[in-house]
């Protein structure tokens, strides 16, 4: 019913193995709508999961700085 309701919800996970979720509602104002060329997402370090990979990533490092123009 409320956003604080979801974090808190969120923030309540755990597991029996000892994970413990921490979360705080971002209420910044973000850019919508800005496209990603073709060429940023190949610049990417991005490894896809087998589950649903348009949602479960990882974004690595690259071993030297990249540069963003």
């Amino acid at each position: 019913t409320s956003y604080q309701m979801v974090v808190d919800l969120i923030a309540a996970t755990t597991t029996t193995k000892g994970l413990k979720v921490y979360a705080e509602l971002d209420d910044h104002e973000y850019e919508t709508q800005k496209e990603v060329s073709k060429e940023q997402m190949v610049g990417l370090n991005l490894t896809t999961l087998d589950f649903h990979p348009e949602l479960n990533y990882t974004i690595t490092p690259h071993d030297h700085p990249l540069v963003v123009a």
